[in-house]
């Protein structure tokens, strides 16, 4: 179990509540946007306060609503969009991605995120996101009529703007300069190719959908033959778990402490999984037939469908790494 950072944060969460914006250390404010009609019901993006100016971690839906959010919360913070320095993002997912253009158009910021994760680079390398979904689904052994259904429910959810260019693509370590605070981009691919977390010298680390502060990790999709999102993640974890830093910010749910021991425990956890579908992976095994016989939040019969293609699209990357450490 995780140690919370700050109390109302939490306690917001458990009551599935949108809190207010909070500072989690002096110079560090999470501010959560409410993401409306979303399962997730809210997104933290981060203010780091620097000599230089603010620096923001993440970046929200694209929505009107939730640009709206996020300068109303700015406004009780005592920070204006035009005084922003940078955008670190995390990852390419749109509730992480959303309204990085209108702060650069409206600051000038410096927007960075991981090489791996420029939708430019993306589609030269994997194509669209909905490319890479159907290649996946098509991998995953179930039925044509299933993968379809799939996929055409997926259309509702999953297609988003991917046109966002950077200033600073990330492909290696590399420290950013604020005057009094130095933010260092270390690549952390597993729950994407390209996630990036950030890790504050006051000792906060910015994980995005990394390391949540309770729950699994959800893996990236698996589209290409050398994609092995697992391995990337336990690889990951082993890294975070070394950082040193002592406050943990994901982009939902609550910041925590002790942040090296929730590394520890969410890389047993997914050794665990993978460890289940070795011992389930007979010749001939997939994806699909594995998917049932795990363990999820509900029995598999009784996930919605959104559910049920997470789980298998999980399920994939799981079995791909089995197959590539036999």
């Amino acid at each position: 179990m995780s140690i919370p950072a700050t109390e109302a944060h939490e306690a917001s969460y458990r009551a599935r509540e949108v809190p207010e914006p909070a500072q989690v250390v002096p110079g560090v404010w999470a501010v959560p946007i409410p993401l409306n009609g979303h399962a997730l019901r809210s997104i933290t993006v981060f203010l780091a306060e620097t000599r230089d100016g603010p620096v923001l971690i993440d970046a929200g839906y694209a929505h009107s609503s939730c640009w709206a959010a996020f300068q109303a919360a700015l406004a009780v913070i005592g920070h204006r969009i035009e005084t922003i320095r940078a955008v670190l993002l995390t990852h390419n997912h749109p509730d992480h991605v959303g309204f990085a253009d209108r702060v650069r158009a409206a600051s000038g910021a410096t927007v960075a995120m991981g090489r791996a994760d420029d939708f430019a680079t993306v589609r030269v390398d994997r194509g669209g996101f909905l490319e890479q979904l159907r290649r996946s689904l098509d991998l995953t052994g179930a039925p044509a009529p299933v993968t379809d259904a799939m996929y055409t429910e997926a259309l509702d959810v999953a297609k988003h703007h991917e046109s966002l260019s950077l200033d600073v693509l990330l492909s290696a370590e590399q420290e950013f300069d604020f005057g009094d605070v130095t933010i260092r981009a270390v690549p952390a691919p597993g729950h994407t190719y390209g996630h990036t977390v950030f890790l504050d010298s006051r000792g906060v680390l910015f994980t995005g959908d990394t390391m949540m502060a309770e729950g699994p990790t959800q893996l990236a999709i698996v589209s290409r033959p050398a994609d092995d999102p697992a391995g990337d993640l336990l690889a990951t974890l082993d890294h975070l778990a070394g950082l040193g830093a002592a406050i943990a910010c994901p982009a939902h749910q609550f910041p925590y402490e002790h942040v090296a021991t929730r590394a520890a425990e969410l890389r047993a956890f997914h050794a665990a999984e993978v460890e289940q579908v070795r011992a389930l992976a007979d010749e001939g095994a997939t994806a699909w037939t594995i998917a049932p016989r795990l363990t999820w939040k509900k029995p598999w019969e009784l996930l919605g469908p959104g559910t049920r293609r997470f789980a298998l699209m999980h399920t994939l990357a799981l079995l791909r790494h089995v197959q590539r450490t036999r």
